[in-house]
């Protein structure tokens, strides 16, 4: 009778133990799947704002999810006293629910979530000098940043939306634009050049996502390409192009519009990328069969290759080559 009470009694310990850990287990799984439903998107300050009415300089960085797999990062300072500090532009690619990646020269730049922070650094601690070529001052982007739940403070900060320096051998260009809403103002700034460095000024509707510089013709002299989103649902895609003149002025290429080409555009709404491989510019979306709604395309994806050419009246983009995978 004892032995049966002492094996009665160790099984009920076990069972209480196994229902402990299991509790234990359920807890942790719910503390994990909290952290994984953190929202990223937002926006991230550094320590020095809380003391901006002080006059501390600070850093802000705007996180906006583009994708399921990209978000757009973007870093401002404080500009309403000085010259801004750190200025950058960028889209990053998801590594895993926390970490998301962007590179510069060759330079992997890593973006660390975890609750209500973000951490920027090299993914090569090594190569973390690269973070100070977007700051001024021997300040650098390097930081961890405490996330906020309201607006960053507009009395004070960079109130430009895009901005980019793009630079090809003694010609560069800087790339920014302004304005809230649907409409904002691009402005293109080319320096290095021999007779005209007049700033041009244009009304987009819609947003600047990225600018990219390259030798398109191998003339010798670069192309920039400004690539924008239309506001709302569609986010169609449209590329704004300069082309050098032998060094001495820039003119303005001719994108064609897809709707123009009825085989290319069918079954196009829009979510389009672009991007500069060698000297070719390659536009690619996916393709939306008939009643699909626009956030759940169920086609392949269309990618189509563009060269620059000389036109009568000005350089253009001409369809090289249309693939779809």
């Amino acid at each position: 009778m004892k032995t049966l009470k002492t094996i009665i009694l160790g099984f009920t310990i076990l069972s209480f133990a196994f229902s402990c850990k299991n509790k234990e287990a359920a807890k942790s799984n719910d503390v994990n799947n909290i952290k994984n439903t953190v929202e990223i998107a937002g926006n991230y300050v550094s320590s020095e704002y809380e003391k901006r009415n002080e006059g501390a300089d600070w850093v802000g960085v705007t996180v906006v999810k583009y994708t399921d797999s990209t978000l757009h990062i973007t870093a401002r300072s404080r500009a309403d006293k000085k010259k801004p500090t750190c200025t950058f532009d960028a889209d990053a690619i998801k590594l895993n629910d926390s970490v998301f990646q962007s590179s510069f020269e060759g330079k992997k730049i890593l973006f660390v979530f975890t609750e209500n922070n973000l951490t920027i650094k090299t993914q090569n601690e090594a190569e973390s000098d690269a973070l100070y070529y977007f700051c001024s001052g021997g300040a650098t982007l390097a930081n961890n940043y405490s996330k906020i739940n309201e607006d960053l403070d507009q009395s004070q900060i960079d109130q430009r939306v895009f901005q980019k320096m793009l630079n090809f051998q003694n010609i560069g260009f800087d790339i920014s634009t302004t304005g809230k809403g649907s409409i904002q103002q691009l402005t293109i700034s080319p320096y290095g050049l021999e007779i005209d460095n007049s700033a041009i000024k244009l009304e987009i509707e819609g947003a600047v996502v990225n600018a990219e510089i390259e030798d398109l013709n191998a003339d010798g002299y670069p192309e920039i390409l400004i690539y924008t989103v239309s506001a709302g649902s569609g986010s169609y895609g449209n590329v704004i192009g300069y082309s050098v003149n032998n060094g001495k002025s820039i003119s303005q290429i001719y994108f064609p519009p897809i709707s123009e080409n009825a085989e290319v555009s069918k079954g196009y709404m829009g979510h389009d990328e672009f991007a500069i491989v060698e000297t070719t510019l390659v536009q690619r979306f996916k393709i939306y069969n008939e009643g699909d709604n626009n956030a759940n395309p169920t086609g392949k994806t269309r990618q189509i290759q563009y060269k620059l050419k000389d036109g009568e009246a000005s350089r253009l983009f001409v369809i090289e080559k249309v693939e779809t995978y």
